[in-house]
């Protein structure tokens, strides 16, 4: 609705951006408009709860850095001086007003009524870089937006505005809304509250339509949109469909195949496809015998007396049975012999083997009408002397057709071999017609003449010889079934060709699959990502999580601000963000370390580092499954002190990349162990792992009022970590906000086995050893 993107969720701090990642021309109009309906928002929360809670919002105008940092836990984040502007901007904001800088309002040329908003009294930063800041005043009447022609009302006890326009001005515009309790936080603390306000995951009710007048309107509304919804689906369906067919269309391109032989062009795609297994070519020989048998059947009907049929039938039984479990042995390699087995894929892999097993199969059924047609010949086949000779009862001069009819049974096992190219086909199937017609027209010539001159004087001659006519019925019979076979390869390459596609595809998807698993794990922890991706999940069906016993670091770098700069010779700043990159990630490649697998990284903010301990499902280091009823002290809190060394290791690694790089770089680290605390996935758009309770506040103060190079804990925590070795000196009772005054102590290093090393860190005059 307001054009904006939501770059992150602090505890209760709702930050977007406008003009990301399409810039616009009205993001200033688009940012304040986003800030009035979230105060709208939460002035509708306060009413309905009874809770006295409200916002601040700040808006600022300018350029960023957008991008992500580190290995793990990857979060678009945006990063420049403006930033900070911004954040200070919501932090010297008044609670239920949008607090607006110089450059957003010279955006705005004149379109909203503001006020003086003064926030230099309320933001030490924003009066020693002079900044300038307004209070937008809430227009009373429902405005005409100049975004999108569409009426906002907005209701407040501050003054009127006149219509708004759209601006031109070049710059993005970021929203930073906090809500805003009682007492204030600070403009630099970490996390707050476990509210959360905005308009983008659809988490809070707007309260743009306070009457049951307006409600019927949304809800007319509502039925338009899925009326839509349902449009758009069919739409997306057919768009599907007609990508996935111009997808194969395109994939069938550039595999075409010759015209004539129908072999592809690329030789490596006819290699595979001509090495591809026919799983039936063991019927194919099967239906060889069954040829073999009725064509027998038919002779011995026409001729029982005939030797030669019977001859015939068991050689070429035989034989084709051999072809038969040859071909067979690939099939059911555990039935046959395994030489048996090696020569049958052997057979199948290969194409000239292949080829010329199928032609010997053909060959012998054609042989075997031949034979017998030729050994017919010899014992009734004499030519006669131009008279009719009254045939022999049963033998072949009373039905000479038959064995025509035989030969299309020889083609029918032809076309049955799938295994073979239409062309090996088409060359059998020359043989076989060729044999048949020669037989027909040399050697049978005075059979059918005798067969003619019978039926003349039985009834009408005809026009054309017996003879000619059933060698003519073959021919075209073989033009027919080599059409047929022709098309059936044609269709076979084809859905090779699919096949291989499809198969292409398969890989495809599960390469994506991979990656969007792998981009979810690395979003959220492995636990709770496995949560997600285990079964279909509704956006409201979120992960939420409670734990009693954990632990909760901040690590900052507090001298990076100096470090970062916006000039030309650091392009920007990008070469800053770079040299951050680079610490992050060396911070996230120690969590590999079989020793911190029971820590899970949280978040980056800024140049703070967030991790926590004890929030994964083996908690413990040592690998403990039972409940921690039955576990003794030092086990249940075994992860804190695994945290407590991923603090020194991070101090390590951190010196080490000073040293490489001569910088001076300095940690400055609070840690704090758990009351209760939740855990839990929040934004159902772009789901965000976070923590919330007591214990992450007080971890985030431990960071904020501690020293550059040392490692604060509180009282509660020290007493935990001394038992596991770790060595401690007493800084005393420090003013907390919010929490009043707490004893604090800065971790020093570790004597037992097992740490990294004593790190090095500033040493206050006022400091005692511990030795309690």
């Amino acid at each position: 609705k307001h054009h904006q993107l939501r770059i992150k969720i602090l505890g209760d701090c709702y930050y977007c951006i406008c003009g990301l990642p399409e810039y616009r021309e009205d993001h200033a109009v688009c940012s304040i408009m986003m800030g009035l309906a979230m105060v709208e928002a939460i002035s509708y929360v306060r009413e309905k709860t009874k809770t006295a809670v409200d916002m601040r919002v700040g808006v600022h105008s300018g350029t960023v850095l957008g991008g992500v940092l580190g290995q793990k836990r990857w979060q678009y984040d945006v990063w420049s001086t403006d930033v900070t502007v911004a954040n200070k901007m919501e932090a010297g904001g008044i609670p239920g007003r949008v607090h607006i800088s110089q450059s957003t309002m010279d955006c705005l040329k004149g379109e909203f009524e503001v006020e003086p908003g003064e926030g230099g009294s309320r933001c030490e930063y924003l009066k020693e870089k002079g900044i300038v800041t307004y209070l937008v005043v809430v227009p009373k009447q429902p405005l005409r937006n100049g975004i999108n022609g569409v009426k906002l009302s907005l209701t407040s006890s501050h003054g009127g505005s006149p219509p708004l326009v759209t601006t031109k001005e070049r710059n993005g515009s970021l929203s930073l809304a906090c809500t805003s309790p009682e007492d204030p936080e600070e403009p630099d603390a970490r996390v707050r509250g476990t509210l959360e306000s905005g308009e983008e995951d659809g988490e809070v009710v707007n309260p743009s339509f306070p009457n049951p007048r307006r409600r019927l309107r949304l809800r007319d509304l509502a039925e338009r949109v899925i009326d839509a919804s349902q449009n758009e689906q069919e739409l997306n369906k057919l768009l599907n469909e007609a990508l996935l067919e111009r997808e194969s269309i395109q994939a069938l391109k550039g595999k075409s195949t010759f015209r004539l032989s129908m072999r592809f062009i690329d030789p490596e795609m006819e290699t595979r496809y001509s090495v591809e297994k026919e799983k039936q070519s063991g019927a194919a020989f099967s239906c060889s015998c069954v040829v073999l048998f009725f064509t027998a059947l038919v002779e011995v009907f026409i001729d029982p007396w005939l030797v030669a049929n019977y001859v015939t039938f068991v050689v070429g039984e035989i034989l084709l049975l051999i072809l038969t479990l040859c071909s067979l042995a690939a099939i059911f390699p555990r039935v046959f012999p395994k030489k048996l087995v090696a020569f049958s894929t052997w057979i199948d892999r290969t194409r000239w083997a292949r080829n010329t097993w199928a032609m010997a199969a053909i060959i012998i059924v054609t042989m075997a009408d031949i034979v017998d047609m030729l050994s017919c010949w010899q014992d009734h086949g004499r030519p006669g002397n131009g008279t009719v000779v009254p045939p022999q009862p049963g033998g072949c001069e009373e039905q000479p057709k038959y064995y025509s009819y035989i030969a299309l049974l020889a083609l029918v096992a032809t076309i049955m071999l799938v295994q073979v190219s239409h062309m090996v086909k088409l060359t059998l199937m020359v043989l076989i017609t060729g044999a048949t017609g020669a037989v027909n027209i040399y050697a049978w010539e005075h059979i059918f003449d005798q067969y003619d001159r019978r039926r003349g004087q039985q009834s009408t001659s005809s026009l054309v010889p017996s003879k000619y006519s059933m060698t003519a019925m073959i021919f075209m019979v073989m033009l027919s079934f080599y059409y047929f076979s022709r098309h059936v390869e044609k269709l076979a390459r084809t859905l090779f060709l699919w096949k291989i596609d499809v198969h292409d595809q398969k890989e495809r998807v599960y390469e994506m699959r991979r990656w969007n698993e792998a981009l979810v794990t690395n979003m959220l922890p492995e636990h709770v990502a496995r949560h997600f991706l285990g079964s279909k999940k509704r956006d409201e069906e979120l992960y939420s999580q409670s734990y009693d016993e954990i632990g909760v670091m901040f690590a900052s770098l507090p001298n990076f601000a100096d470090f970062y700069t916006e000039e030309s010779i650091n392009n920007g700043g990008i070469e800053c963000l770079r040299f951050l990159n680079e610490i992050i990630s060396d911070f996230d490649a120690l969590l590999d370390e079989p020793q911190f697998r029971c820590i899970t990284k949280i978040k980056t903010i800024g140049s703070t580092y967030m991790a926590a301990s004890g929030v994964t499902p083996d908690a413990n280091a040592n690998g403990y499954s039972a409940k921690k009823e039955t576990l003794s002290d030092k086990e249940r809190w075994q992860h804190l002190a695994d945290l407590a060394d991923f603090a020194l290791a991070m101090k390590v690694t951190l010196m080490n990349i000073n040293y490489q790089s001569f910088n001076n770089f300095m940690l400055r680290i609070g840690k704090s162990r758990s009351g209760a605390v939740l855990a839990g996935v929040i934004g159902a758009r772009k789901p965000h792992y976070d923590i919330w309770g007591n214990t992450v506040n007080v971890a985030s103060r431990m960071e904020s009022t501690g020293v550059m190079g040392n490692i604060q804990v509180v009282e509660e925590t020290h007493l935990i970590l001394k038992e596991y070795g770790f060595r401690f000196v007493r800084r005393g009772a420090i003013y907390v906000k919010g929490k009043g005054e707490l004893l604090t102590f800065f971790l020093k290093g570790r004597e037992k086995q097992g740490s990294f090393v004593n790190g090095s860190s500033v040493t206050l005059p006022h400091q005692v050893v511990d030795s309690s």
